[in-house]
């Protein structure tokens, strides 16, 4: 025999029921759920910093890129180096901005946690930012504004399997983890140190839009900075949500791996 007080309810799901000692009374409540804690901040200094050091990067690897192509290198090697240039430094301060600035835990700055379920809450994020996607496709579509996707001419190139091995690597590995942790981990987190929740996730997501863009593609770049931008803002409200960025990662690399498929299959220009 249970002593006196709440158990369980063994008819009402989630629900609880005094016992009185001898048999169950007719007292049910139904527990509040503890608030979610509140979201970890960062200084805005992280922010900036991080935003600045991957976008000087990326430009600079299109630099070296260029410098380096008279070499006649495997396409390869270039994209493991535009992957070193592009990613590298913004690890590296990210790092040494947690230790100077923040928690001084790189994980817990960043929210670079996963736990089982995000199995389940990656593919269910990453149909919000496919459901997003046709939505903005739609109206750029409508209102004619020029769109030139980030992976065309992708598959003119001559692949070969070292080529296309690194290409998916750096597309469905390296840029959803490490720009997963700058724009939903130390960005999003500096921003909530001084914006409310949707102005945070609002800006980062069109940062993130910005970043995508390629200054050879010229105003084809408008129509893939508001798609995109859209799909940031998603993956920021999933990240505030779940307070880790697990899920997160996990749908942007479905985006990337499934983008690339298409553009090496050649199926969008079919």
């Amino acid at each position: 025999m249970h002593p006196a007080g709440w158990y369980p309810d063994p008819r009402i799901s989630g629900a609880v029921r005094y016992f009185d000692g001898r048999g169950w009374t007719d007292h049910v409540a139904h527990p509040v759920p503890p608030p979610a804690p509140p979201h970890p901040h960062l200084p805005l200094a992280m922010a900036v910093g991080a935003l600045s050091t991957i976008f000087l990067s990326l430009v600079v690897s299109r630099f070296v890129i260029d410098a380096l192509s008279s070499f006649g290198w495997p396409i390869a090697v270039y994209i493991v180096v535009a992957g070193l240039i592009g990613y590298g430094p913004v690890l590296l301060f990210c790092w040494w901005a947690s230790r100077r600035m923040g928690s001084g835990s790189f994980r817990a700055d960043t929210g670079l946690f996963i736990r089982k379920a995000d199995a389940g809450w990656g593919p269910v994020t990453w149909l919000c930012c496919l459901g997003v996607q046709f939505a903005l496709a739609l109206i750029v579509t409508l209102t004619s504004i020029p769109f030139t996707g980030n992976t065309e001419g992708v598959n003119d190139i001559d692949a070969t399997r070292g080529y296309v091995i690194s290409l998916l690597v750096l597309a469905v590995v390296a840029a959803p983890l490490f720009e997963e942790m700058v724009f939903r981990g130390v960005v999003l987190r500096g921003l909530l140190s001084r914006f409310g929740t949707v102005a945070a996730v609002g800006i980062q997501g069109v940062v993130f839009g910005m970043a995508h863009v390629d200054p050879v593609r010229g105003a084809g770049n408008i129509g893939l900075v508001i798609i995109l931008s859209g799909v940031g803002c998603v993956l920021g409200g999933a990240a505030y949500r779940f307070r880790r960025i697990g899920p997160t990662i996990i749908a942007h690399a479905i985006i990337n791996a499934i983008a690339m498929t298409v553009a090496l299959s050649g199926w969008a220009s079919g």
